[in-house]
C-alpha cells in the first residue's frame, strides 16, 4: 500500500483548489475590499460577517471564532474529515494527481468507508434510479408525476428516479461497480440483511450545496408497500446530517445570493413547483422540521448579515399543523437578520397543487402576497378569542402580550406592541404596558427555574474568552486542570508594530526589503509573534515566499499549534493598515522601525544595568556594558544612515 501523500502533491492542491471557490460551495461571500471577501462564519452563529477569505494568499480566518488556515483545513473543519481524506477529496475534484512516498500505508484516514467512496456511491445509485424511472415497471411513478404536471423534462432537471421491486437491484448493481458491502451499508443504500433500503419507491436525489448527491427522500407508490410511511429519507450516515439537510439547496443557492431571499417549502414536489414557477430560491427539509442548523445554512447562503436587507418566506399549510410550524419558527425568528414571512395559499393548498389548479402564476402570487411571520402567529393567537368582548379583548391582550414578550430581539418589541394593540383593538400604552407585565413575569419564572443563572448558560463570571478557563475542570475536583500562563494581548497597542510587519512579510514576501535579513526573534517582545518569525526564518525567510501563492498556507502548516495557525491565518487576511503600494520600500519602513524599537529597548536595558553598576566596585562589568552600550549607539546611527534618516 502507498504511504502519506509527498509534499509537492499536497502543495499542488493547496494551489489548483482555489479557497474561494470551495469556501463558496458552503458560504455567500462579498467583496470586502483590497482582495478579500467576507461572509457569515459556517462555524459559528453570528449577526454579522466576521469571516474573511483572502484568494491571493488561500487562505481563511474568523475574527469571531478565531477558526482559520488554507483551503485543505477548512474542508476538513466544515466537513470533519482528517488530513488524507480531504487531500484526496480535493485532488479528485480539482485533477491534481497524487504521489505518494514508499510505506506501509498508515494514514490518517478515519476507521469505516472514505467519504469520496460514499459520495460515488450515491452519484452511482441516482443515476441507476433516473434510468429505471424510464422502465415499464415505474409506469405508477410517472404517472404520480404526471398526475402533478411534471413532466419528463422536471424528471430530469429534478434528477427523479425509480426504486425497483426486487429488493437487491441497487445492491447488485453497486457491488458490480466495486463497492463493498461495508460501504453500501454505511452510506444508508443498503441494509445489513442485502436489501436495499429503497424499494418500489419514486426517489428523488438530495444533494448538498456543492451538487454532490448525499441521500434520498422516497416516496409509496404502491399499497402493498412493506414500510408504512408516505416519505422516508436516507437515515443519518457520515455524509447525510437531517438537520442540516435542504432539498433543493444546490439550486437555490445562486438565487438567494442573488436576491436575498429564501422561500421554505415543505416538500419535494412544492421546491420543484417552486422552481418549475421561478421560484429559484425554494428549498425544503428532507422529514424533520425546519431547525435553528437549517436556518444558518439558508443565512449563510443568503449573505444574511445587512439589517432588512434580505427575506425569508416561509409556506405553511392553513391547518393546525401549519399553525404550530408557524409557532416553532416565530421561536427562532432572532436567528435571521432578514425579515420573515408566511405565505398561506387560499384553502391551504401547497404550492405543488396549487400550481396543479390554478398555474404558475398563482405560485408567484403566492410568494408575492406574504405576510409578516409576527402578524401572522399573533393573527393564530388572536383569533382564539372572541374581540366583540370586553373580557375577550383583555384574555387576548395578555396572550399576544405574553408572546410578544417572548421576543428576544429587543428592537422588534416596541413594533410588534403596537400591531397587537391595532389587531385587538386597545391603546397601545396598555398594549406595551401588558408587554412590559408579561416580560416581567418571565423573567421571575426563568430565575425560579434556574436557580439564579441566566438563560443564555452565562454565570456572574462572563464567557471565557480566547485563552481563558472554557472547560476547565472546577476547582476541588481530584482533576484540576492547571491554570494556562498567562500571554500579553496580541492586540496591545504595545505589539502593533510587530503585528503589522509580520502581516507585510506573510502577505507580500515577493516585495522584501533590503533588511529583512536581519530581523532576528529578538525584534519580537509577544511569544507569539516570535513563533511566527520563526516559522518565516525555518521557511527560508521572506524571500522564500517571493512567487509563491501558498507561502501563508505553508507556514500555516508547519505552525504546529492550532492557535498558532490560526493566528498565522489572521495575519494573512487581516487587512494593512495604508492603501498605499506594498513594495520593497514600504517593507523597509516597516523593518526600519521594528529593529528601532528593538535596538532602543536593548538601549533602555543596558542604561539600567550601567546605573545599577558601580564602576568602583566593578570596573570590568562596567567597562563592558559600557561597550555595548556604545555598540548598540553605533547599530542604531548605522541603521538610520543606511535607509536615509537623519
Amino acid at each position: 500500500m502507498p504511504g502519506r501523500i509527498r509534499d509537492k502533491s499536497i502543495q499542488e492542491v493547496r494551489e489548483k483548489a482555489r479557497i474561494d471557490d470551495v469556501v463558496s460551495q458552503y458560504v455567500t461571500l462579498r467583496n470586502a475590499g483590497g482582495g478579500s471577501m467576507k461572509g457569515l462564519c459556517p462555524f459559528h452563529d453570528e449577526k454579522s460577517p466576521s469571516f474573511q477569505v483572502t484568494p491571493a494568499r488561500q487562505m481563511f480566518y474568523c475574527f469571531g471564532c478565531q477558526a482559520g488556515g488554507d483551503v485543505i483545513s477548512f474542508v476538513m473543519k466544515i466537513d470533519g474529515l482528517g488530513f488524507t481524506e480531504t487531500v484526496e477529496r480535493l485532488a479528485e475534484k480539482y485533477g491534481v494527481p497524487l504521489e505518494h512516498e514508499e510505506g506501509d500505508g498508515r494514514e490518517d484516514r478515519p476507521r469505516g468507508p472514505q467519504r469520496g467512496k460514499l459520495i460515488e456511491a450515491h452519484r452511482i445509485a441516482a443515476e441507476f434510479f433516473a434510468e429505471q424511472l424510464l422502465t415499464p415497471a415505474a409506469l405508477p411513478a410517472r404517472q404520480f408525476l404526471a398526475e402533478r404536471s411534471f413532466d419528463q423534462a422536471a424528471a430530469e432537471r429534478f434528477g427523479i428516479g425509480f426504486a425497483p421491486t426486487d429488493g437487491k437491484a441497487l445492491r447488485q448493481h453497486l457491488r458490480g461497480r466495486g463497492f463493498s458491502e461495508e460501504e453500501l451499508v454505511v452510506g444508508g443504500l443498503t441494509r445489513h440483511n442485502g436489501y436495499d433500503v429503497f424499494q418500489s419507491r419514486l426517489i428523488w436525489p438530495i444533494r448538498e450545496s456543492s451538487g454532490d448527491v448525499i441521500g434520498f427522500g422516497a416516496r409509496k407508490l404502491f399499497d402493498d408497500d412493506r414500510i408504512s410511511g408516505k416519505y422516508i429519507n436516507t437515515s443519518e450516515t457520515p455524509i447525510y446530517k437531517k438537520n442540516t439537510v435542504l432539498y433543493g439547496i444546490d439550486l437555490a443557492r445562486e438565487g438567494m445570493r442573488k436576491t436575498g431571499q429564501a422561500v421554505v417549502v415543505e416538500g419535494y414536489t412544492d421546491v420543484m413547483a417552486c422552481h418549475l414557477a421561478g421560484i429559484t430560491t425554494a428549498v425544503a427539509t428532507c422529514g424533520t422540521a425546519f431547525t435553528s442548523e437549517h436556518g444558518k445554512v439558508v443565512r449563510r447562503f443568503m449573505a444574511d448579515f445587512t439589517q432588512s436587507s434580505g427575506e425569508v418566506v416561509f409556506t405553511f399549510d392553513g391547518d393546525a399543523a401549519g399553525q404550530a410550524a408557524a409557532m416553532k419558527v416565530f421561536s427562532g425568528d432572532q436567528d435571521f437578520v432578514s425579515q420573515t414571512y408566511v405565505a398561506v395559499a387560499p384553502e391551504g393548498l401547497d404550492p405543488c397543487d396549487l400550481r396543479v389548479k390554478q398555474g404558475d402564476e398563482a405560485v408567484r402570487a403566492l410568494v408575492a402576497g406574504r405576510q409578516p411571520l409576527y402578524r401572522f402567529v399573533l393573527g393564530n393567537v388572536l383569533a382564539k378569542h372572541d374581540l366583540d368582548r370586553a373580557d375577550g379583548r383583555v384574555d387576548a391582550l395578555r396572550e399576544g402580550a405574553r408572546l410578544v414578550s417572548s421576543v428576544r430581539d429587543r428592537s422588534k418589541v416596541d413594533a410588534f406592541a403596537r400591531e397587537l394593540a391595532s389587531m385587538v383593538g386597545v391603546d397601545p400604552e396598555q398594549a406595551s404596558a401588558e408587554v412590559r407585565r408579561a416580560g416581567a413575569r418571565d423573567a421571575r419564572s426563568s430565575a425560579t427555574a434556574a436557580g439564579g443563572v441566566r438563560r443564555d448558560g452565562v454565570g456572574a463570571g462572563g464567557a471565557a474568552g480566547v485563552g481563558g478557563a472554557a472547560g476547565a475542570v472546577p476547582p476541588g475536583t481530584a482533576e484540576a486542570a492547571p491554570a494556562r500562563p498567562a500571554t500579553p494581548d496580541l492586540r496591545d497597542p504595545r505589539f502593533a508594530l510587530e503585528r503589522e510587519t509580520l502581516k507585510v512579510l506573510v502577505q507580500h514576501p515577493m516585495a522584501v526589503g533590503r533588511l529583512t535579513g536581519e530581523i532576528s526573534a529578538a525584534d519580537f517582545q509577544h511569544p507569539a509573534y516570535q513563533q511566527v518569525w520563526a516559522l518565516i526564518a525555518a521557511a527560508g525567510g521572506p524571500g522564500a515566499g517571493a512567487g509563491d501563492a501558498s507561502w501563508a498556507a505553508r507556514l500555516a502548516a508547519a505552525a504546529g499549534t492550532p492557535h498558532l495557525a490560526a493566528l498565522v491565518s489572521a495575519l494573512a487576511v487581516e487587512a494593512l493598515p495604508s492603501r498605499r503600494e506594498v513594495d520593497a520600500g514600504y517593507v523597509t519602513e516597516h523593518v526600519v522601525a521594528l529593529r528601532q524599537a528593538s535596538l532602543q529597548r536593548r538601549i533602555a536595558d543596558v542604561h539600567s544595568r550601567l546605573q545599577r553598576t558601580n564602576p568602583t566596585d566593578d570596573p570590568e562589568a562596567y567597562r563592558a556594558l559600557f561597550a555595548d552600550l556604545h555598540a548598540l549607539e553605533q547599530q542604531r546611527r548605522s541603521l538610520r544612515e543606511r535607509v536615509g534618516m537623519p
